[in-house]
């Protein structure tokens, strides 16, 4: 089963399954951003929901984008408000939206399902404005490395959902090397997790503003 049909398919018990990385997830996501305002807010899979509800809080508009329909009408069910666009968008090609015209991208539990990080970074990089920010929250791959995978119950089988390692270089360099520099990183346990491993891992890079030498070689 492909990540889009593997998504379809969970979406519906997607909420009311027993999920301790999703609960964590939204807790990390308010904790991190609550404070915060902003005018037009990405959010680059978004599935059911479960942060749109928030981020239209903290932004003016939200575009709130996901590969699979089944979560996007879960999310529109939860969710009607004039200021969020729900729209099917593959992350991994050039997202529908404008050059410089977001000033917060959120991504969560995301890109275990993307085999190569940089276009990510490209495309949020293009998608800021200067000094905007780009929030991730992710499995942790030291829980990737124990074989931890995205996985739903259908019935008695587990179905596991396809995802890539990513170490932590792999997104500080991919930020770096798309003028994204590191405004914050964390760890972050469950309750439940005493005594183990990082359950996820959280960043929010910064898009460097031009200097004047950027200028005098544009």
């Amino acid at each position: 089963m492909n990540i889009q049909d593997a998504y379809t398919d969970w979406s519906i018990t997607y909420d009311s399954d027993r999920n301790l990385t999703r609960d964590l997830d939204q807790v990390v996501t308010k904790e991190t951003l609550a404070n915060r305002r902003y005018h037009n807010v990405l959010e680059v899979g978004c599935g059911t929901g479960k942060n749109t509800h928030l981020l239209a809080q903290l932004g003016k508009r939200v575009c709130a984008l996901d590969l699979s329909m089944g979560m996007l009408e879960q999310a529109k069910r939860k969710i009607q408000s004039d200021g969020v666009l729900f729209a099917v968008a593959d992350l991994t090609k050039a997202w529908p939206c404008k050059t410089e015209s977001v000033d917060l991208i959120v991504c969560n539990l995301v890109l275990e399902h993307v085999r190569d990080l940089s276009d990510i970074f490209s495309e949020a990089h293009r998608s800021l404005v200067a000094g905007g920010h780009f929030f991730i929250s992710e499995l942790h791959p030291f829980r990737q490395y124990q074989g931890t995978k995205a996985n739903f119950q259908r019935g008695q089988e587990t179905i596991e959902i396809q995802a890539f390692v990513h170490h932590l270089s792999d997104f500080t360099e991919g930020a770096a090397q798309n003028g994204l520099s590191v405004h914050s990183f964390r760890e972050w346990w469950h309750e439940a997790d005493q005594n183990k491993l990082p359950r996820l891992v959280s960043f929010v890079f910064k898009k460097r503003a031009k200097t004047s030498s950027d200028h005098a070689h544009s």
